[in-house]
């Protein structure tokens, strides 16, 4: 993550909702959340915000590491997206459905450690994803999806590094029908 970089108002959400969560776990006091949230509410960049959450546990569940070394690591169907994804495969090629997949937070992030495998990503309708952070070696990147967050919907960030492989990332596509007629 680029500490310099501006945050976002989903960014400032994200953190806000993350400092409630650890008031209601009993890691804040009702003070110190308040004075968190005003500062995570006016932060410019992406180290203010995380300057208020560095001293709290990640939750269980948020955080999931899959790796691989030649197998396939796919994920379809109604499976729990974490806050963050991180995938690691040597010569494997992850599948990551997320179109009907239960997801907590307006934004996640999927990083990405692929040495010779390529990443299929398929995001619900009206999604978005940045692949800013994504470092390609000899890979590529192709998203057909827009990349600026969307009030009200789920943003994915893409992060990591490709060796030999690429990304895609689009939405399901509808099955069309043709009739062939002589």
């Amino acid at each position: 993550m680029d500490l310099e970089a501006r945050a976002s108002d989903q960014d400032r959400e994200t953190t806000v909702r993350r400092l409630q969560q650890a008031y209601a776990d009993g890691r804040l006091g009702s003070e110190e959340m308040e004075q968190r949230v005003e500062r995570a509410l006016t932060a410019v960049s992406q180290g203010d915000l995380a300057t208020l959450t560095t001293d709290l546990p990640e939750r269980p569940g948020e955080v999931v590491n899959l790796t691989s070394k030649a197998g396939k690591i796919v994920r379809t169907g109604q499976w729990r997206v974490p806050r963050v994804l991180r995938v690691e495969s040597e010569y494997g090629s992850p599948r990551l459905d997320l179109s009907e997949a239960v997801i907590d937070y307006p934004e996640v992030t999927l990083d990405l450690d692929l040495q010779f495998g390529s990443a299929h990503i398929t995001l619900p309708q009206g999604a978005s994803a940045d692949t800013d952070g994504v470092n390609c070696e000899w890979g590529s990147v192709l998203s057909e999806v827009p990349g600026a967050p969307r009030p009200g919907l789920l943003h994915v960030r893409v992060t990591g590094k490709l060796g030999y492989g690429k990304v895609r990332i689009r939405y399901r596509r509808t099955r069309k029908h043709r009739w062939f007629t002589r």
